[in-house]
């Protein structure tokens, strides 16, 4: 009897975590979509903030916000959008290519993580 109880409310417990992810949608956008076109240009002005200052950058960002660097350090919403451009020579021998996770929460879509990564270029063009 215990064991059965015991089942029932495992098997309960799992019904009640995963039917949220599957009320939620999935799928890719379309470039005239409005949420692609939004999500693209904050994308862009996270891009350009490294080399000149972009206001509302906050704006699209989660109070939550967790980064990784590309050291491994975390750092949180503060960092991520600091007024503070990043100056890079022309001559850069770096690229950095980075991952966010959006999330759309009480109907606003926002980043809530991120990673980024250096890959170092070929010298030889190739």
């Amino acid at each position: 009897m215990m064991r059965t109880a015991r089942g029932i409310a495992t098997c309960a417990l799992l019904v009640a975590l995963t039917a949220p992810s599957l009320a939620q949608e999935s799928r890719w956008g379309s470039a005239d979509d409005p949420v692609v076109q939004f999500m693209k240009a904050c994308e862009a002005k996270w891009v350009n903030a490294a080399c000149s200052t972009q206001s509302n950058l906050g704006d699209f960002v989660a109070d939550d916000y967790q980064g990784t660097s590309t050291t491994g350090r975390r750092y949180p919403k503060a960092d991520a959008i600091a007024d503070e451009p990043n100056k890079q020579s022309s001559d850069c021998k770096l690229g950095e290519v980075w991952t966010d996770t959006w999330l759309k929460r009480n109907g606003r879509w926002q980043i809530v993580a991120a990673q980024d990564t250096v890959i170092p270029c070929d010298k030889q063009g190739t």
